[in-house]
């Protein structure tokens, strides 16, 4: 007898473009601040700031352990048709935090849901710039 095995999606297996875009991450208590995007799928980003920023979103300093996520909403623009930036609000989870310089952070925030069409124009955007990149 063959059984199912049903298999939690691997992110890494998402392709990640290189960006250089801002985005606005905000806590759950509404404060907000402004970081820059080194990368994104359709599934997550990856954002870069700065030791004090790092520390306003993650108190602890410490990747959160699963089920244990802090929770966040990004709002970003992304270009989709003929260049014009749409807004996009996802909100998501911080799963990934590391360190790659004295005062320079690594962020993973993976999307959970997206207001309106912010899935679509993510997709479309990532696949714009996948097919720039294999031309």
């Amino acid at each position: 007898m063959i059984k199912n095995i049903v298999a939690k999606p691997n992110l890494r297996n998402q392709q990640r473009v290189d960006v250089a875009i801002e985005v606005t991450v905000e806590k759950p208590d509404g404060s907000s601040l402004v970081c820059s995007v080194s990368n994104i799928s359709r599934t997550g980003l990856m954002i870069l700031c700065g030791r004090d920023k790092f520390k306003d979103l993650i108190p602890s300093q410490q990747t959160p352990a699963p089920g244990t996520w802090i929770e966040v909403k990004a709002l970003f623009s992304v270009p989709v048709v003929d260049n014009e930036p749409v807004s996009v609000v996802a909100h998501g989870h911080i799963v990934h935090t590391r360190r790659i310089s004295r005062n320079q952070y690594q962020i993973g925030i993976q999307f959970a849901e997206f207001d309106g069409n912010g899935f679509t124009q993510v997709d479309q955007y990532v696949r714009k710039l996948l097919s720039a990149t294999t031309h």
